[in-house]
């Protein structure tokens, strides 16, 4: 992760514009093409800025963009909204890059959520900003398994999709991960220099060159809800779906719930489950 948001920023307009080919945006190819997607030059004539302004945007140089310049990028880039809202926390970022030292408390799990949480039927998670799992009712922890037994810094989203073993209990493990990676990027343009996500990103590309690989895509997600597939030891696969809700308060955890449609297989099969934990 980039110490200076407006290389942040610059990185992310790069690999969005080297993305876009020039007939996706109604211009002609032309010949010998020696860089992939839009030219700078194309894309500022497609935003309505100078090319020297959006130049100094990508060299990650003290450029201000205005709400009207970054909305004309975000069209002329055929941005997501949640692109759109990625590329304007970027750049708030990057206007005010030196600011001053903040104290940050640890993430906690307020004692009403752990009570609504432990008061679940379904299996359920206390998910941190950046991807911590910080609490989980007996389901949510029969999901996870012996992840519920790793030291709390590391028992983290990421961590547990990363591990070599991965793949045998979680088909769609490189899906997930790259969905992920682009919950854990949202969360982290918001709030660049906290000291978390500073350790968990650096961590993780040490370790994971499949996280490297993805982190330098600058893709984003919208950590709401999505679809989690899991071959479980005791009751086989499981495909759930999960729904993410803010604790209410600043930004901090978020309750993460899982759920299979009613009357299907998944649905027995977690029953099956919930049963195994209450035997004796």
């Amino acid at each position: 992760m980039s110490d200076d948001p407006r290389r942040e920023l610059a990185e992310f307009l790069r690999t969005r514009r080297t993305r876009l080919r020039p007939e996706d945006v109604g211009l002609e190819p032309g010949p010998r093409r020696r860089v992939a997607g839009l030219r700078r030059e194309e894309l500022a004539l497609l935003a309505g800025v100078s090319s020297d302004y959006y130049q100094r945007m990508e060299q990650g140089r003290d450029v201000r963009p205005s709400e009207q310049v970054l909305d004309a990028l975000a069209r002329a880039l055929d941005f997501s909204a949640e692109e759109t809202r990625h590329l304007h926390s970027l750049a708030a970022a990057a206007r005010n890059p030196a600011q001053p030292p903040r104290s940050y408390e640890p993430e906690e799990v307020p004692d009403t959520t752990l009570r609504l949480l432990h008061g679940m039927t379904a299996p359920a998670l206390v998910i941190g900003r950046f991807l911590d799992v910080l609490a989980w009712n007996p389901l949510g922890g029969a999901l996870l398994g012996d992840f519920t037994r790793q030291p709390q810094k590391e028992r983290n989203m990421l961590a547990l999709f990363l591990h070599p073993q991965a793949d045998r209990t979680c088909p769609n493990r490189a899906a997930t991960v790259a969905e992920l990676i682009g919950m854990l990027r949202t969360h982290v343009a918001a709030d660049p220099g906290h000291p978390r996500a500073v350790e968990l990103v650096g961590e993780l590309a040490v370790r994971s060159d499949e996280f490297a690989a993805l982190w330098a895509l600058h893709d984003v997600e919208e950590p709401t809800r999505g679809q989690m597939r899991l071959n479980h030891p005791r009751v086989g696969e499981l495909n759930l779906d999960w729904d993410a809700y803010p604790i209410p308060g600043n930004p901090g955890p978020a309750l993460m719930v899982c759920t299979a449609a009613e009357d299907s297989l998944d649905a027995e099969r977690l029953q099956l489950l919930a049963g195994l934990l209450d035997a004796p």
